[in-house]
């Protein structure tokens, strides 16, 4: 069950402890495809109550595989408030070209016409392999709201094209692949939209700080302990659950299990990953 008591404390630790001041709602790692309408309502609610004043944007997912629930969620984020919706691609009736994942993006949109809309692209998990640089293509005209891409894929160069192509559209584009970020911004990417962000924000931010400087020397340490982490744990088994149980033992807040058909990290998995993660030097000598 979902447990909305935490989101505040949630909240203020992002604020305060990570500094992130945005927050992705309902997407892979909040589960947002196993919850249903209502517990996806009320989980968007209680963020952007509790983010009143706090959180810069609260961008809430609104995809599904049902066109009607999708469109009905749309329409709840505006009413509420949201800053943003963002889509996945439906992944069983999968959309095969171009225009046909446009039709379906556009009829969610438009059911929120003053709310910034966003394309969440997430190919290894939906299995739609649509180039984003062939969607941004005259969307503008068909989504008057198209705001961006959260990018969640390891193909640099459809990210290179898309930004080459659409500087004069201010498109923003969020990378979603965390061990990859460093590349992605090399290359324009915007921000960032991912799961470590929640335990690792701050690092994350001293990276960002870094590149901006330029100090790429250290913005690569940073980039490359993120990886060293991450690909420790991507040896043990690493998905959504594990990322709760990392969160939990970094923030002190029970993120809870996850729901079936995924199950709880182990033990095992816990002890080592908090080992690992305890012995990294961090060049600001956390």
């Amino acid at each position: 069950q979902i447990n909305l008591s935490v989101i505040r404390q949630y909240v203020d630790y992002l604020v305060s402890e990570q500094n992130v001041k945005n927050v992705f709602v309902n997407g892979t790692t909040g589960e947002g495809l196993s919850l249903n309408i209502q517990e996806r309502k009320q989980l968007a609610e209680e963020w952007v109550c509790q983010g009143k004043d706090k959180l810069d944007h609260v961008i809430i997912h609104v995809g599904a595989l049902s066109l009607p629930e999708s469109q009905e969620l749309a329409r709840h984020a505006a009413a509420i408030g949201a800053s943003g919706i963002a889509v996945i691609a439906p992944f069983f009736f999968k959309p095969t070209n171009k225009d046909e994942l446009i039709a379906f993006l556009q009829q969610v949109a438009s059911e929120a016409p003053a709310v910034p809309f966003y394309y969440y692209h997430i190919p290894p998990l939906t299995g739609v392999k649509v180039c984003v640089e062939e969607l941004l293509d005259g969307i503008k005209e068909r989504i008057p709201t198209f705001q961006g891409v959260k990018f969640s894929d390891t193909d640099l160069l459809d990210l290179a094209q898309c930004i080459n192509k659409n500087e004069r559209e201010q498109f923003a584009f969020l990378y979603g692949v965390d061990e990859q970020l460093l590349s992605a911004l090399a290359i324009g990417a915007d921000g960032a939209v991912g799961s470590t962000y929640n335990y690792l924000g701050q690092k994350t931010n001293l990276m960002l700080q870094a590149f901006a400087k330029p100090d790429l020397a250290l913005a690569r340490k940073y980039q490359f302990l993120t990886g060293e982490f991450l690909n420790f744990v991507i040896k043990l088994g690493f998905g959504v659950a594990q990322t709760k149980a990392v969160m939990t033992f970094v923030s002190g807040i029970p993120m809870g299990p996850p729901r079936l058909p995924l199950v709880d990290a182990s033990e095992d998995f816990i002890i080592k990953a908090k080992a690992k993660l305890d012995s990294i030097v961090w060049p600001d000598g956390d």
